[in-house]
């Protein structure tokens, strides 16, 4: 089993228990109290940041499953459109056509005159 390390709270984050600490201490509270209430904000502060990181990883799953989802449905729902078409240009068989008109009124010219 892999050991889990516990990183030590940020700076900021200790920062901001001792300051909450020191706000809420009540006289005649010793130094030694304060530092176990900020200890204490400090833990809080951290499972709060991890909750609200592992609820943007869960937000992020469902979003990224969901476009995946309507990904797949709308290509299931409208195939690519790709449909040959073999258009016949008329030119060449317009060309076509007269040069056999040509190619047999030239025959028929030859055979008749000569």
């Amino acid at each position: 089993m892999a050991k889990i390390k516990k990183q030590a709270p940020s700076p900021q984050t200790q920062e901001e228990a001792l300051t909450m600490a020191k706000a809420t201490q009540r006289p005649r509270q010793s130094k030694e109290q304060t530092k176990l209430i900020a200890l204490g904000i400090e833990k809080g502060i951290d499972q709060y940041k991890k909750q609200q990181k592992a609820k943007a990883r869960e937000k992020d799953k469902q979003r990224k499953k969901q476009q995946h989802q309507t990904a797949t449905e709308s290509a299931e729902q409208n195939p690519a459109k790709f449909e040959i078409r073999y258009r016949t240009p008329w030119l060449p068989w317009a060309l076509l056509l007269f040069t056999w008109a040509g190619i047999g009124l030239y025959i028929l010219g030859l055979g008749l005159g000569g």
